[in-house]
């Protein structure tokens, strides 16, 4: 008889089960991550959607309306820095950490402006909720480019805003329920949002075998390579620069303004030579640039940011106090007005989806990111007659959907024909670059509409309102609710009707100007490349160029040159010589 085989080694039997528990654990981490970002994109919109509208009242029960668009400014700015500092966080830290951040910082700034009984105590609590609405946008956005192919990824990104088709009716239940009080609805959303992040936060945590962990080191030399990592120097220059240059607009031709002007100048200027200086900066100095300035050779990067660059700037020109001109110039009760505003909301929600599944079926995306841009322009168009004594509620609401639908379209293909043209290693970093460029058009936007408004309402609200009585007129300036107290037919009230729709006009003509540059932009820098299933277009990872890079590849250079000169007379030539021999694969250029 043959020899009997031995059994197997329990230890193998073993591996053989764990391999298997391992499986099934990624399998049900996985569907836990799908929950938590259902969870997680449900907050973010329904955050947005009704805490939008608790800021002007909280600004009016101090008595500084107008200062909301300069707190929209800053929150803008930080909007835009934050983006890529959190990026940076999602790569260095880990995703789930990023996540906890988040909720820590959605809980501190919703407690301090709930606690707030002035101007500079709402705008700091504002500081904080940014930080972490910013975070949580951008966050978003990575996880799902992790999980999903080029392909894939505008029709999810698209589904992950379907509960702001929940929430347009949601919030404005909420916001009727709570307005006046404002206070209470910043408490509710302090706890609410990060106990809705839990999930989401656990099942990233537990990834310990993800790409995206890494194994943390504490010290000061942990913290300097996670700040050189970030580019946290290049984050500080642009944020402050961004600050110097826009806040003192809103600031200047406000008629409670206590600042010095030449002190506003010096901000200003100062705040050029800063941004000059991160330019510079971004192009010789980091390793890791969170503004690569290589990437603006790649047309598909360069129109993705100046589309939506100029585009938000365009949106924000007019939207920033529309809010403010419905309750004062409509006598609609609180949760019509929320209906209204959130129109565009809707809207963008269900086309964002119909844009994601075009481009899946066609796996193209310039000519409906072109179309998108042209109804976006013909929806700004409509609004000089629809906000005007002449213009109907039908044609305000066309407007609304209009823009939403030319903005879905258009948000869903800038940013995945951003994404196509980098390696799947550069993701996250030309995603928060696209986005920072973005919300810096918004931070553009907001700070001029403020200019405009400070600028002209007080002398249109002194032309239009029948009374001499300055104290009056600067209570109806400083608070839109001393306004609404008056009824419809009122002469005050018609008079403040008047000069909301005086304003509203020098906005959106404004407006128009600047959007009719992204569908130009779009014509003729734009790319229509074919749409792949894979995460990101192969052969596109590469390393950035700085001087001590530049450096090495001229040394890898000079060996090469040796290797071949040994190898011509000698006729032999070390194993060293001779990988240095193999040429390295070129980066394609995308175009």
């Amino acid at each position: 008889m043959g020899r009997t085989l031995p059994p197997s080694p329990p230890a193998e039997h073993t591996d053989s089960e764990n391999e298997y528990e391992s499986d099934e654990e990624e399998v049900g981490n996985t569907w836990l991550v799908f929950l938590g970002l259902a969870l997680a994109a449900y907050i973010y919109s329904l955050d947005g959607m009704t805490t939008y509208q608790y800021l002007s009242f909280a600004t009016s029960a101090v008595h500084h309306h107008s200062s909301a668009g300069t707190i929209g400014t800053v929150q803008a700015i930080i909007i835009a820095v934050g983006k890529p500092f959190m990026a940076k966080v999602a790569d260095v830290c880990g995703r789930g950490e990023a996540f906890l951040v988040v909720a820590t910082l959605y809980l501190v700034g919703y407690l301090t402006m709930a606690s707030a009984y002035g101007i500079s105590t709402i705008a700091v609590g504002n500081i904080f909720y940014a930080f972490g609405y910013t975070g949580l946008q951008m966050l978003l956005q990575i996880v799902i480019a992790d999980m999903t192919s080029l392909r894939w990824r505008g029709l999810v990104g698209g589904l992950v805003s379907a509960p702001f088709l929940i929430n347009i009716f949601v919030s404005a239940e909420i916001a009727s329920r709570v307005l006046p009080d404002w206070r209470r609805g910043y408490v509710q959303f302090a706890l609410v949002v990060p106990i809705m992040l839990a999930p989401l936060i656990v099942a990233l945590l537990s990834q310990d075998k993800s790409k995206h962990n890494r194994n943390h080191r504490f010290g000061l030399s942990s913290l300097r390579d996670a700040a050189a990592d970030m580019d946290f120097v290049g984050l500080i220059l642009v944020a402050a620069s961004l600050a110097l240059i826009l806040v003192p607009l809103g600031i200047v031709p406000a008629p409670d303004n206590n600042w010095d002007h030449g002190t506003l100048i010096a901000m200003g200027v100062l705040g050029v030579v800063l941004f000059v200086v991160f330019l510079i900066y971004e192009w010789r100095v980091p390793a890791h640039p969170v503004f690569p300035m290589r990437w603006l050779n790649r047309t598909p990067i360069l129109s993705a940011c100046l589309i939506g660059f100029f585009d938000f700037t365009s949106f924000y020109l007019q939207y920033t106090y529309l809010y403010s001109f419905i309750l004062v110039t409509k006598d609609w009760g609180l949760k019509m007005v929320a209906y209204f505003v959130y129109t565009h909301a809707f809207s963008i929600t269900v086309f964002g989806i119909v844009a994601g599944a075009i481009m899946y079926a066609t796996r193209r995306f310039k000519w409906m990111l072109f179309a998108g841009l042209l109804v976006r322009l013909l929806g700004v168009g409509i609004m000089l007659r629809a906000r005007s004594a002449e213009g109907t509620t039908f044609e305000l609401v066309v407007c609304q959907v209009l823009q939403g639908l030319g903005g879905g379209f258009a948000g869903i293909a800038t940013q995945v024909g951003a994404q196509a043209a980098v390696g799947s290693a550069d993701i996250a970093t030309v995603t928060a670059m696209t986005l920072l460029l973005s919300e810096v058009g918004n931070s553009v936007g907001s700070a001029a509409a403020t200019s405009i408004w400070n600028t002209y309402m007080p002398s249109d609200l002194a032309e239009h309102v029948p009374t001499t009585n300055q104290t009056l007129l600067d209570e109806l300036f400083g608070s839109i609710t001393d306004i609404v107290e008056y009824p419809i037919d009122n002469p005050i009230r018609l008079g403040a009707i008047e000069a909301y729709r005086s304003v509203m006009h020098r906005l959106v003509t404004w407006a128009i100007a600047v959007a009719v540059i992204p569908p130009i932009v779009c014509l003729f820098l734009t790319k229509d490349v074919r749409l792949s299933n894979t995460r990101a277009v192969a052969g596109l990872d590469e390393e950035p160029v700085t001087p001590v890079r530049r450096i090495r590849r001229q040394s890898s250079r000079m060996s090469r040159i040796v290797s071949r000169r040994n190898l011509h007379i000698n006729g032999t030539a070390t194993p060293d010589e001779l990988e240095h021999l193999v040429p390295r694969t070129p980066t394609p250029e995308y175009v």
